[in-house]
């Protein structure tokens, strides 16, 4: 499996309010949809680089809640909690975040001949001026989430 970042990075586009990552990923949809919704997986690949992540409340289902607390390499807790609005095995999961700042995130999974192109938006509920400085970390920690979930993919396989 080869995991050569500058074939799989598709696209990072940044609107107004919206965060778009779409990647191309070496794994097939079911182990991609996997990776994003069973609690074991999850927890080893989300968040930015350095980061570790202590879930205290998973309920991967509509309704159902994600709470999770992510701790920055320099010791920072960043407690969140998400709410599951729609989750339709193997296409796409729909997560509501609803503590500050609030966003609303969409991923979706095509099968790709084998492979996963993964599309990941995250449109922001605040204004602009706020998605301003939220989208300095935000992009830049988005991009490498999804590196990381590259790298535990090539793990699971």
């Amino acid at each position: 499996m080869s995991h050569n970042n500058a074939t799989n990075k598709i696209a990072t586009q940044v609107g107004d309010r919206e965060i778009r990552i779409t990647r191309v990923l070496d794994a097939p949809r079911d182990l991609v949809f996997d990776a994003w919704t069973k609690e074991e997986h999850l927890s080893k690949w989300w968040g930015p680089r350095g980061f570790t992540t202590t879930f205290q409340k998973f309920d991967m289902k509509p309704g159902g809640t994600w709470q999770f607390i992510m701790h920055s390499p320099d010791g920072v807790d960043f407690p969140n909690t998400n709410v599951f609005v729609e989750v339709v095995k193997p296409e796409r999961i729909v997560i509501h975040h609803v503590v500050f700042p609030h966003f609303l995130t969409t991923a979706t999974f095509e099968d790709a001949d084998g492979k996963t192109k993964l599309t990941y938006s995250t449109v922001f509920e605040e204004n602009a001026a706020v998605f301003d400085k939220v989208k300095t970390y935000a992009v830049p920690g988005a991009e490498q989430t999804m590196d990381r979930l590259e790298e535990h993919l090539a793990s699971m396989s």
